[in-house]
């Protein structure tokens, strides 16, 4: 080493040129920031933005609540429908008969059957609650 006090003397060269170049970025920012704004201005605004952020979190929570809300309705919405069509007597041609199954996410819902005769149709609704009769 010929000189160590040349080698501090150029880190600390560096050192001051990377601390003025980001002090000098900061400022330019902390400028265009509070352009027009006295200092009491900042302190409302600083207010203002928490109040808002306040809102915001209540705003939030009452949106998933009522998220939820809507998720629990849309079970009980027609989830499951089945048709089978089918023929009950031999004698009969033609699958004319029906079962016609709709159902929420439960399971809960309705059956409607649909017995075809010669001489007429009749259609029975039984209802199913949590997949039983």
């Amino acid at each position: 080493m010929e000189n160590p006090s040349l080698y501090i003397f150029i880190f600390v060269g560096i050192w001051l040129t990377t601390l003025s170049v980001f002090l000098y970025r900061f400022f330019t920012i902390y400028k265009k920031l509070t352009e027009g704004v006295g200092v009491g201005d900042i302190k409302k605004i600083l207010e203002k933005i928490l109040s808002r952020g306040d809102e915001n979190y209540k705003n939030i929570s009452d949106i998933l609540r009522r998220l939820d809300s809507i998720d629990e309705n849309d079970r009980r919405h027609i989830q499951k429908v089945g048709l089978v069509r089918f023929n009950p007597f031999s004698e009969l041609g033609g699958d004319h008969s029906f079962c016609l199954a709709i159902l929420d996410d439960r399971d809960t819902g309705v059956v409607i059957t649909g017995l075809h005769t010669r001489d007429r149709t009749r259609v029975y609704m039984k209802d199913i609650r949590v997949g039983k009769e």
